[in-house]
């Protein structure tokens, strides 16, 4: 039965509004979609709130990712079926929201330090900008102003982890969010579990409470699947 369980809308870091993504999944033929935007089940509360929350053939799963982790593993968590209104559910996410913001003038600042000319309203005004503001967001308007010939550069050179303009994100601890998903009635699913790189990882998470491991991704072939 086709499905994509693993979308990201405009409300995270994706290109397409929750609308467009549904469209484009009905004209694939899709049975099956979720919205597993970063943080965030306002893609899927639009969806609802307007109407467009699953007709016909296509059935719409809700749901919402998070990243957890200690220094050495970064460990993503996606929740599926979840009650998008469930208060626990909401409140963190509002804390999460918060400390993303943090970071982000954090960075701004930092790079400012480093002699890069650049505003939080210009990013925050940038075309490609989605609800939540991150790393991607700062990357595409230095990238636009000619400072790096692509995000991948700018993120090698500045943004990512031991770079002179890397701010680490407030995390969970995996346990809580597997926890905070089964609050909400959901299933915790690992994402992209060859990222690890430490099967004893996969293996403690799975004894917390992981319902489900992603085991189909765009980098992944035969093999890894």
């Amino acid at each position: 039965m086709p499905s994509d369980l693993h979308i990201h809308s405009t409300f995270s870091d994706g290109k397409d509004t929750p609308e467009e993504i549904v469209e484009a999944a009905k004209a694939a033929g899709l049975h099956y979609i979720a919205i597993t935007d970063h943080d965030s089940v306002e893609g899927v509360t639009e969806l609802y709130e307007s109407g467009h929350y699953g007709s016909g053939s296509l059935h719409i799963i809700p749901g919402v990712g998070f990243t957890a982790g200690d220094a050495q593993h970064e460990v993503h968590i996606l929740g599926y079926n979840i009650d998008i209104y469930d208060a626990g559910l909401q409140e963190k996410l509002e804390e999460i929201s918060e400390a993303r913001w943090t970071r982000f003038t954090e960075i701004v600042e930092l790079l400012r330090g480093l002699g890069y000319e650049i505003g939080e309203t210009e990013v925050l005004t940038d075309e490609g900008f989605c609800k939540a503001v991150g790393r991607s967001h700062v990357a595409r308007v230095l990238v636009k102003k000619g400072y790096f010939v692509s995000i991948r550069a700018c993120f090698d050179r500045l943004l990512k982890r031991g770079r002179p303009a890397y701010v680490p994100h407030f995390r969970l601890a995996p346990e809580e969010l597997i926890d905070l998903i089964k609050g909400a009635g959901g299933i915790p699913v690992l994402a992209n579990p060859k990222e690890i790189e430490d099967e004893t990882v996969v293996d403690r998470l799975i004894q917390q409470g992981i319902g489900g491991i992603e085991a189909f991704y765009p980098t992944y072939d035969r093999q890894d699947t």
